[in-house]
């Protein structure tokens, strides 16, 4: 491990197996990416895709390429790397394989907040701001209701699953309130898709990890790696553990709000993409920036398998990540039973 230091005082700790992890799952990520862009109707070698990003291939190419594909493809590689993070930043914060968006309700509250906008009968640019909006009041609302001098691993695990079971609820209910024609898009868009996206959808989310990522890698990374020790230990080390577990909660929530705000509520990889990333690693710190790559690679790997499963069929790539989820949500519950930790 090497450590780097910053002006001002800071330092950055350096895993190199991290590091490694990181960088190949960056560019497997980018590989199925050039791969994806490559596939469809119009089929192009990856050289001709590359030739294309760089602006050199011929005019029918480059509109194929940067501007019917490329927005699908970064909207997948910043969903994924957005969702990685997040789920990252939460089961370090709760000290839970189990925690994630998905699971705490963070999910279902921009679900909630969309489906509102689809029964008052705004358009998609509202949808996603009801996404976000939904999402940031639910995790007002969680750790409101967790807090008990100071918001606890348990405390959230619990109050995110009881405030997920009342939104499931909520969500079923608004669905039956929305037109026909409406209620099938909302449906679409809780499933988890990135058909049809543009740049209206990628910019968005880009913007808020722009300002997001740096805070929580820089700023929060190291502390995180403390607290994950135990409140008490991090407090005798100075670690301000309220303070800093408000900042990344907040992070983290705005995260998944502008993943779901740009594809739906895609299930899972928030889940999965921390713990690959742990295994990969060895390392029992949060591994936030192999997890952000590792959920990059997750889900654009996912939507292009969505678009070749079935020929001449698209499904969407919630439908893909729910069903390997769920399959590694049942190994993980069976292996944390055979171990004794539920």
């Amino acid at each position: 491990m090497s450590v780097v230091r910053f002006a001002g005082g800071r330092s950055v700790r350096l895993r190199p197996r991290a590091l490694a992890v990181g960088a190949g799952c960056a560019l497997l990520a980018l590989a199925v990416g050039v791969l994806a862009i490559g596939d469809g109707d119009y089929p192009m070698s990856p050289p001709e895709v590359l030739r294309a990003l760089a602006g050199n291939g011929s005019p029918a190419q480059d509109f194929i390429v940067n501007e019917l594909r490329l927005p699908r493809v970064v909207t997948g590689l910043l969903v994924g790397a957005a969702l990685g993070l997040a789920g990252a930043v939460f089961q370090s914060l709760v000290r839970n394989p189990l925690g994630s968006p998905d699971v705490l309700g963070f999910t279902q509250g921009a679900a909630a907040g969309a489906l509102v906008v689809v029964v008052t009968g705004g358009g998609s640019v509202a949808l996603a701001g009801g996404a976000v909006a939904g999402g940031l009041v639910t995790g007002v609302v969680i750790y409101a209701l967790a807090w008990r001098q100071g918001a606890h691993g348990y405390r959230l695990v619990l109050v995110g699953i009881g405030v997920s079971a009342v939104l499931t609820g909520v969500n079923g209910y608004l669905l039956t309130r929305a037109q026909l024609m409406d209620a099938a898009r909302a449906v679409l868009w809780l499933t988890g898709s990135l058909d049809g996206r543009g740049w209206e959808d990628a910019l968005p989310l880009a913007a808020a990890m722009a300002v997001v990522v740096p805070v929580v890698l820089l700023g929060c990374g190291r502390a995180l790696a403390v607290i994950e020790m135990g409140d008490d230990a991090a407090s005798a080390l100075g670690v301000r553990v309220e303070r800093i577990r408000l900042v990344l909660l907040a992070g983290a929530v705005l995260l998944a709000s502008f993943a779901a705000a740009a594809a739906g509520p895609v299930s899972f990889v928030a889940l999965t993409a921390p713990q690959l990333a742990r295994r990969l690693t060895k390392a029992p710190g949060p591994n936030l920036l192999p997890s952000m790559c590792a959920g990059a690679a997750l889900l654009v790997g996912a939507d292009w398998a969505a678009q070749r499963v079935f020929a001449g069929h698209q499904l969407p790539v919630g439908v893909v990540t729910g069903v390997l989820g769920g399959g590694y949500l049942v190994w993980l519950l069976a292996t944390e039973r055979r171990a004794g930790r539920i």
